[in-house]
């Protein structure tokens, strides 16, 4: 899908997901469960969950709980994991928040509103504060949302989700899109420019920096799905393993790292549960009492 495809694709949309908005709303006692896929659900980049998580996410939404997706992967990466745990309605967050997705067992399992749920960030603004930082190996990813990203040199395998479309770098800076990412040795040194500029700056591994909007993060998208489903602040967890579910983790009234969280994570985190591969996020679903 092409760029203007997917916008008018996304305009479309906006009555559909307000009138769903309102079907969503009704369950008194349910919780907003938030979970973080890579490190929570799942190894880094794998769409495999395993048989115990995913059997304790039907549960949760059988009994009531509306069970949310918050990953710092583009909906291109967040929707194999939906499909993997049987998820066919509800909301994702993706992106860091920059895109909230209405899911739905159409053609392409989710519908957007880009008025209000795709955060555009300015890509030219983003790419010049790099390029002045002359990095040396520095690898440029610009999300195209539900297909891909739009590269200046391709990404070894694995590493994006969905296609890998070849631009120069000065095409590059004139798309619009929720986040991009930048990718080279000692790429942490552009967090404080970045961050200097209004834009938000998330580091993802050592070489690796996510970037998006001024002002997001899960939490924020979090939040405007809370008030949209009617949950109370209070019926709010978030479960997750890394820097950018910090924010979540606060927000949310129970707030639970993984076990294999690094010490900076756990330190704001209300509790610890067990590892990925102890089912950690499992446990944390099953302990929560049936809505209804």
């Amino acid at each position: 899908m092409g760029r203007s495809d997917m916008e008018t694709a996304l305009t479309e949309t906006t009555d559909v997901i307000r009138r769903r908005n309102v079907a969503h709303a009704s369950k008194d006692e349910a919780h907003l469960i938030a979970l973080d896929i890579d490190g929570t659900l799942t190894t880094s980049g794998s769409l495999e969950v395993s048989a115990e998580t995913a059997a304790a996410v039907r549960a949760s939404r059988m009994a009531g709980h509306h069970v949310v997706l918050a990953s710092g992967r583009s909906l291109a990466g967040v929707m194999p994991i939906v499909r993997a745990l049987g998820i066919t309605n509800g909301w994702a967050v993706a992106s860091n928040g920059a895109v909230i997705a209405f899911l739905n067992p159409g053609s392409d399992g989710y519908e957007l509103d880009v008025s209000t749920d795709v955060q555009i960030l300015d890509a030219r603004l983003v790419i010049t504060t790099a390029l002045n930082a002359r990095l040396s190996g520095l690898q440029i990813a610009v999300e195209e949302i539900g297909v891909g990203y739009y590269v200046d040199t391709v990404f070894p395998t694995g590493l994006l989700r969905g296609q890998q479309m070849l631009l120069p770098v000065h095409e590059l800076q004139a798309l619009a899109s929720p986040r991009i990412v930048l990718r080279a040795p000692g790429v942490h040194t552009l967090i404080d420019p970045l961050r200097a500029v209004g834009l938000t700056a998330t580091p993802a591994d050592v070489d690796w920096i996510d970037v998006t909007g001024p002002n997001l993060s899960k939490a924020v998208a979090l939040e405007t799905v809370r008030r949209r489903l009617g949950v109370p602040a209070e019926r709010t967890v978030a479960v997750g393993d890394s820097v950018n579910d910090i924010e979540a983790l606060t927000w949310a009234a129970r707030g639970v790292a993984m076990g294999g969280a690094p010490d900076h994570v756990r330190a704001v985190a209300d509790e610890i549960t067990g590892t990925l591969h102890e089912h950690g996020a499992a446990a944390v679903l099953r302990s929560i009492a049936v809505a209804r």
